[in-house]
């Protein structure tokens, strides 16, 4: 028993160092995704976001969101730091027995990942365009009190997780990508646009971003994070639990990825990059809910849905709502999150009419509560201390204006490194 608790644990500490490496796929996507110019206050923001959210986490974060017995109503949890006595697991042997498969230790720091995944994604979103201070407020207090309590209704068995037929949300396709989605929405929305993306004349100008092979790179780094995020998920190293998480996230994110890529050039006549890593991203997100319920078949038609909808969904915020979002995240995150989490009502172990109906209260409830906090606090900071830029600041770009320096050392002349900006 002491082996199998042994094994079980160091699962879920490999899966945490997986989940680990996905802020570096987000760096890396958001990176490339953006102008040269901006590139220093994106990895700045990322690397800030895992260090914030790891001590947010274990300040406020982790009780709020697993409170055991000390909730009001199913609501909110309890305020306080994590309960260091309770990490440790004296007798192996016991907790095995009891059912226990990891320490209280290895289960903060691999929720403490996730929450700070949830802050990464409003990262993309409010590029080239926020000042530094007011988005690091905005991501302390989100994974220090949003992320937890909507995280409390279902994994810190709230009121989600009490309803008649108890809403399902496997390793986060709305709890944690559709949560951070609606961050995002309502960021941009009080943030705006940047300067030169919607012209007077109707048209919507393209602002691409300066490296693809970054970009691509940060994709192959999320599916391979995504192996800790859902695989770690099934809470032990169950053989059959784990093989099949690992298959089901595969295969949607294959098909998100073909999927975009047909309607993309639909759309767009082009074999655009762009749409099929978004794609496969949102392969992954759809399927994250119900990946341990699905059989191939079902994940393949899941990340077909995705992908499918990734080409139009942004085309959607980006020329019909006329909403500036550089990397996707309303859709990819929010969209694609809340179709994954609908699908656990009409695919898997899981189907039938009152799932459904339940996955969409606690879609509907997670995503308005995330969107209105967010924007309640993206509000309060844009009133007392404003969240955009000048514009002389934004056409020099963030990496001059809030850093210093530059990302890229481009020429040597006379002897001198000459740095230079878009």
């Amino acid at each position: 028993m002491e082996a199998l608790f042994t094994v079980n644990n160091l699962w879920i500490l490999v899966a945490t160092c997986l989940v680990f490496i996905m802020h570096l796929g987000f760096a890396t996507l958001e990176a490339g995704f953006v102008q040269r110019k901006n590139v220093v206050n994106i990895l700045f923001k990322n690397s800030m976001i895992i260090s914030i959210g790891l001590l947010t986490y274990f300040f406020v974060g982790y009780n709020l969101m697993y409170p055991g017995d000390a909730y009001a109503g199913g609501i909110i949890g309890s305020f306080g730091v994590m309960d260091w006595a309770a990490g440790m697991t004296p007798d192996y042997a016991a907790a095995a027995e009891a059912g226990d498969t990891y320490t209280g230790y290895s289960d903060f720091i691999f929720q403490a990942m996730f929450a700070a995944t949830c802050a990464t994604i409003v990262s993309g979103a409010v590029a080239e365009r926020i000042k530094l201070v007011p988005f690091l407020i905005f991501a302390t207090v989100f994974v220090a009190f949003s992320y937890p309590i909507t995280g409390m209704w279902q994994w810190g068995g709230g009121w989600l997780a009490s309803l008649d037929t108890p809403f399902y949300d496997f390793a986060g396709s709305t709890l944690v990508h559709a949560a951070g989605g609606f961050a995002a929405l309502a960021a941009i929305i009080l943030l705006g646009s940047r300067r030169g993306k919607y012209r007077p004349d109707g048209t919507v100008t393209a602002i691409p971003g300066h490296s693809m092979p970054l970009a691509a790179i940060g994709v192959f780094l999320l599916w391979f994070g995504w192996f800790g995020f859902n695989g770690g998920s099934v809470l032990s190293a169950d053989p059959n639990g784990v093989s099949l998480v690992f298959v089901t996230t595969s295969l949607a994110a294959a098909a998100g990825g073909v999927a975009a890529f047909f309607m993309g050039y639909i759309l767009f006549k082009s074999y655009d990059l762009s749409m099929v890593l978004n794609g496969i991203l949102g392969g992954l997100v759809g399927i994250t809910a119900g990946a341990d319920l699905m059989t191939g078949a079902e994940a393949i038609i899941i990340g077909l849905i995705a992908g499918t909808i990734i080409p139009l969904s942004i085309v959607f915020f980006d020329k019909t709502l006329r909403l500036d979002d550089p990397v996707g995240a309303t859709s990819v995150h929010g969209v694609c999150g809340i179709w994954g989490t609908l699908a656990v009502g009409l695919f898997g172990a899981s189907a039938g009419v009152d799932q459904f109906i339940t996955q969409l209260i606690g879609t509907l409830a997670v995503g308005a509560f995330s969107f209105a906090s967010s924007f309640m606090i993206f509000s309060g900071l844009k009133a007392v201390m404003g969240i955009r830029v000048d514009e002389e600041e934004e056409i020099r770009g963030l990496d001059l204006g809030e850093h210093d320096m530059h990302a890229y050392t481009l020429a040597k002349e006379d002897g001198v490194f000459q740095l230079t900006s878009d």
